[in-house]
């Protein structure tokens, strides 16, 4: 798989601001996926109108079923998504998000970091999304992320900023 530069989007999704379809904020799992050169595996969400952030990138995952633990939920959702087989999770950060002001509960998203090769990426069969893509970094940060996926792949790339002295 060839990274190619993503120049930043200009025109929202159909959908994005438009749609009325009711969105209910559930438990998530996701996964911050890495290959040997440092650049990150993303998704970009279909657009359609029943998901958060249609026609955006993000990290592949989803929602955490009834009785279903979060490490348990993210390699369901891999092997949904990609074929891919995640033996090795990481819990790397856990976003918490109050939405009780807006009629809904209090829910989190989980992150875990995966390395793999490019080798094994070439490897998996993409059955969500429009596509994925490998970005490096300094590209990443460019296109158009879901803002907590986001925000979490940022905390992965500055972890060394926020660890302490002992960890670096």
């Amino acid at each position: 798989m060839r990274a190619e530069r993503c120049e930043p989007q200009t025109v929202l999704p159909q959908y994005f601001l438009t749609d009325q379809s009711p969105l209910r904020g559930e438990d998530a799992v996701a996964a911050i996926i890495t290959v040997e050169d440092g650049r990150y595996l993303m998704q970009l969400r279909d657009d359609i109108p029943r998901i958060f952030y249609p026609g955006h990138w993000g990290c592949f995952g989803g929602a955490v079923g009834a009785g279903e633990g979060a490490a348990e939920a993210l390699r369901r959702e891999l092997a949904e998504e990609l074929e891919m087989s995640a033996s090795a999770l990481n819990e790397f950060v856990r976003l918490d998000f109050d939405l009780r002001h807006l009629g809904q509960k209090q829910c989190y998203r989980t992150y875990y970091e995966i390395k793999t090769t490019v080798a094994d990426v070439g490897r998996l069969v993409l059955h969500e999304g429009a596509q994925m893509r490998l970005f490096p970094p300094a590209e990443l940060f460019d296109a158009r992320l879901t803002p907590y996926d986001s925000f979490a792949l940022w905390l992965h790339f500055a972890r060394r900023r926020l660890a302490p002295e002992a960890m670096r």
